[in-house]
């Protein structure tokens, strides 16, 4: 029997692979939205331990990314966001508890479960790219590639791109290393490179304490507002969320751990996320799921058990409690372009599940949606894949 727990340098270096998706998103929203620190960290770190206990394998812990990238590139406030949390904790409670989740997953083809990776995996991989060529959308709010950094430039070099190429070769060359693990090596010297360049600026003032997240800090959203986040922000979310966050993850789960997998059922990650955005609605934090690229990161630079949710829950738990507001300043010393070469890992690793489609049908639908990712969203590609693919089955064809 596979131990549930194991506190290695493995599992610490797997808990660190998916930062590339959760800071970059809780730090944009912590200085563009108007959230606060404690309540973001807090209600992070928590689910990723509860899920751990609960699961006892590796469970990811992510923004919905949808909601995310809405409320920075639109500048909403904190209560709007609260808004959405609220009502998606209400929305995914309830698809679990009726068993409305367990009907949804059972009929969703293998294809389109495909086609959620393959597009994830997509995403990620050039969410990276973006990262390491400083034109994402948090840097291009900043105005700068690397904006807690002193230094921008190395010679004619943008530091992001020479960074990124640096730590792209050192990931590659440790990939498989027993004894250096990638991730946790690129973390930790990517740290101490931010630290050297300029980083250490941010941590005038950063000293520990205690400061425990205000309860309800926005109050409760009265219908305009809930309303307005019900269209601008959850409809939009949810079909990702049950597509990538739920069908996606747990076969992705039942994949990398057989057996072991067996609590990460449909009803259980929808009752786990319904929970964690209450209390995320409670604790002033930032809507939170389950996503498939966070599983593959985890997985690709080392977790193997719920170890890994112990380990980075626990950091972040004393980033909140300890630093409060200023736990933004310890965070933002990794450079985005070492962020980027994560995302980019994880986003290989996730893309190639697309490999054991062998017939031309399951693979046109998992190749028409990666488009429809591109071309609009993964909700709607989710959506449009479903019906593609039931109707290539109900006629027979193989395009």
């Amino acid at each position: 029997m596979t131990t549930s727990f194991k506190f290695n340098r493995w599992e610490l270096a797997g808990s660190l692979g998916d930062l590339g998706t959760l800071l970059p998103m809780a730090v944009a929203m912590i200085l563009a939205n108007g959230l606060q620190a404690p309540g973001v960290f807090l209600s992070i770190g928590a689910f990723y331990v509860l899920s751990g206990l609960y699961f006892r394998v590796t469970v990811p812990v992510q923004p919905m990314k949808v909601i995310g990238a809405y409320a920075i590139a639109t500048g909403l406030g904190a209560e709007q966001i609260g808004a959405s949390a609220l009502l998606m904790g209400v929305a995914l409670l309830l698809l679990g508890l009726s068993g409305a989740m367990g009907f949804i997953g059972r009929h969703t083809p293998r294809e389109v479960v495909r086609g959620v990776q393959l597009s994830t995996g997509v995403l990620l991989i050039s969410k990276g790219a973006h990262f390491i060529a400083g034109t994402s959308f948090f840097q291009q709010l900043k105005g700068l590639p690397e904006p807690f950094l002193a230094v921008q430039h190395l010679g004619p070099l943008p530091v992001t791109i020479l960074l990124g190429v640096l730590a792209a070769v050192l990931g590659l060359l440790l990939l498989d290393s027993r004894r250096w693990p990638a991730g946790l090596v690129l973390v930790l010297g990517g740290m101490a490179v931010g630290l050297v360049l300029g980083g250490y600026r941010q941590l005038h003032g950063a000293t520990p304490g205690f400061f425990p997240p205000a309860v309800l800090p926005w109050g409760w959203p009265g219908w305009q507002v809930l309303g307005m986040a019900l269209l601008m922000l959850v409809l939009p979310q949810l079909p990702m969320t049950l597509g990538n966050a739920v069908i996606a993850n747990a076969d992705l789960s039942r994949e990398y751990f057989g057996d072991a997998s067996r609590r990460v059922t449909y009803r259980a990650l929808c009752i786990s996320m319904g929970l964690a955005n209450l209390a995320a609605f409670v604790l002033g934090g930032m809507p939170l799921c389950h996503g498939a690229g966070g599983l593959a990161a985890h997985y690709r630079f080392g977790a193997r058990t719920a170890g890994s949710n112990l380990i980075i829950g626990g950091l972040f738990l004393l980033l909140a409690l300890l630093w409060g507001e200023r736990a933004v300043s310890l965070v933002s010393l990794l450079p985005m372009s070492v962020l980027g070469v994560l995302l980019i890992f994880a986003g290989g690793q996730l893309a190639l599940t697309v490999q054991d489609l062998k017939e031309r049908r399951r693979l046109f639908v998992a190749l028409m949606m990666l488009g429809l990712t591109l071309a609009f969203n993964l909700a709607v590609a989710f959506v449009v894949g479903m019906g593609l693919a039931w109707l290539l089955r109900r006629l027979d064809l193989d395009p």
